[in-house]
């Protein structure tokens, strides 16, 4: 076509969008303009361990009341296996590419159900059976949420288990961790133990240090890389550039009150004795067992993003503003209940330093974790320019080829996508064109649905769909499959 002159400006692979929630969005919305117009080419669904597909027609009322907070809602939901949903995907174009990873939380749900307990010999072998299957149907990895039920209930030896499968695949376990803050150690060690013991390779996902009481151990995080290195343990990690996390509403109760499924959940939410017990576990002072999103800023510190089915004035209000005068816990109870466990949140936990810090790790890349309903976090509009503005221009936290490497060959490494994140003949021409001087992120967590600057043109299988920071409606993408 005509020729566009880019003198000055930097020309880079597009960003791999390593964690993120776009499974039904995308289904809705083939564009995605939040992921395109931040040089994002490739989104990596299935995220947490709860998503949608493997999944019988049986369960999905389960999962999809689970998913609602984080994922939203989907009317023409027939799909069951993961090339069935690779395959829906696929019918129409799609403004980026996409891979997915096997949920835990499914397998576990198809296998064992809804219940907290161990699984059994048998089942945690058809459990590893499931997962081969959506290996063998273009998966690239497996991911789990354990802190969400019904991953929360499987061991370390479940993991290691299915570990085993992915390592026959050499394809990487994708962990959101038992805790991000009190218990952190334990946590990182757990995967750690995972890595040891079935050779595959762990991924962090977000990775964070919630809680003000826990941004000490910034020096032991940074040094686990070289620990995990040291013994053979393929250890890498993403990251949204935000002190500020974002999830379902839901994951502030204790892990118990999950037990059996949603309806027993709404069930203990109108029960006046198992209400009472939940608010004293809440309340509690000192270390959780649970990572307890109130604990960290208390009322003030968690703002409602999302109200499925709901009129959207409580949207964009902290617990404190929504409660009203009333008691906050009480409140978030109540709200759980009459919305069907259909909420999202945003808590605040982190401290910028310990953000920047873990950002310019060499093994960590960037992320978006986007929730995309209701008033989201920002961080769905703007991580990757956030990241090179703030972070890499303004304050230096490593050069900007280092930069451009982790936010590229880095991230497509830690998801063994081969052919990603690289600009080499005979690979696609997925490219950014973005202004070093001038890129920025714009949305705010008072006004999150905004563009970026600075980044005009983004191409995908050598096809432009921004230019001149406007998008083309070119829709390109592929699902990459294993």
């Amino acid at each position: 076509g005509d020729q566009e002159d880019l003198q000055g400006l930097a020309l880079c692979p597009a960003f791999l969008d390593t964690h993120c929630h776009s499974d039904l969005a995308i289904l809705d919305d083939p564009d995605l303009p939040m992921k395109t117009f931040q040089g994002i080419g490739l989104d990596v669904l299935g995220q947490d361990g709860i998503s949608v597909a493997p999944l019988s027609a049986a369960n999905r009322p389960i999962m999809a009341r689970t998913i609602s907070g984080l994922d939203g809602v989907c009317p023409d939901w027939d799909w069951e296996s993961v090339a069935e949903y690779l395959a829906r995907i696929e019918s129409a174009g799609r403004g980026l590419h996409t891979a997915y990873l096997v949920p835990h939380g499914n397998l576990r749900l198809e296998v064992v159900g809804p219940a907290d307990r161990p699984a059994t010999a048998a089942e945690l072998e058809a459990m590893g059976a499931l997962l081969a299957q959506g290996m063998d149907e273009g998966a690239i990895g497996l991911s789990t949420g354990l802190i969400y039920p019904p991953c929360c209930y499987g061991d370390t030896a479940e993991l290691i288990s299915l570990g085993r499968v992915l390592a026959k695949y050499d394809r990487p376990v994708v962990v959101h961790m038992r805790s991000e803050s009190d218990l952190i150690q334990s946590g990182v060690e757990e995967m750690l133990e995972v890595g040891r013991q079935s050779g595959c390779r762990v991924h962090i996902s977000h990775l964070k240090i919630a809680g003000k009481e826990n941004w000490h151990l910034l020096e032991w995080m940074l040094k686990t890389f070289d620990r995990a290195e040291a013994e053979g343990i393929r250890l890498t990690a993403d990251q949204y550039p935000y002190t500020a996390g974002s999830t379902m509403m839901g994951a502030i109760l204790p892990p118990w009150a999950h037990d059996g499924g949603f309806e027993q959940t709404l069930a203990r939410l109108d029960d006046p004795t198992a209400r009472a017990k939940m608010k004293v576990e809440i309340m509690a002072d000192g270390p959780h067992s649970w990572d307890n999103f109130f604990s960290w800023g208390g009322p003030d510190g968690v703002v409602i993003s999302n109200v499925v089915g709901g009129d959207g004035s409580l949207t964009g209000k902290t617990l404190t503003e929504a409660a009203g005068g009333g008691d906050p816990v009480d409140f978030i109870m109540d709200l759980l209940r009459d919305a069907r466990l259909g909420v999202g949140m945003i808590a605040f936990s982190g401290h910028d330093d310990v953000v920047s810090a873990l950002m310019a790790h060499p093994k960590v890349n960037g992320c978006t974790d986007g929730l995309l309903h209701g008033k989201p976090h920002p961080r769905a509009y703007g991580s990757f320019p956030r990241i090179l503005g703030r972070y890499v221009r303004d304050q230096g936290i490593c050069s900007l080829p280092e930069a451009v490497r982790k936010l590229t060959s880095q991230a497509a490494e830690a998801m063994t996508l081969r052919d990603r994140g690289r600009v080499a003949e005979g690979l696609p021409a997925d490219l950014v064109v973005f202004d070093p001087a001038t890129v920025l992120d714009t949305a705010t967590y008072a006004k999150p649905r905004q563009y970026p600057q600075g980044m005009p043109h983004v191409m995908v299988a050598g096809e432009l769909v921004v230019r001149g920071s406007k998008a083309t409606g070119a829709r390109p993408g592929k699902v990459i499959r294993g």
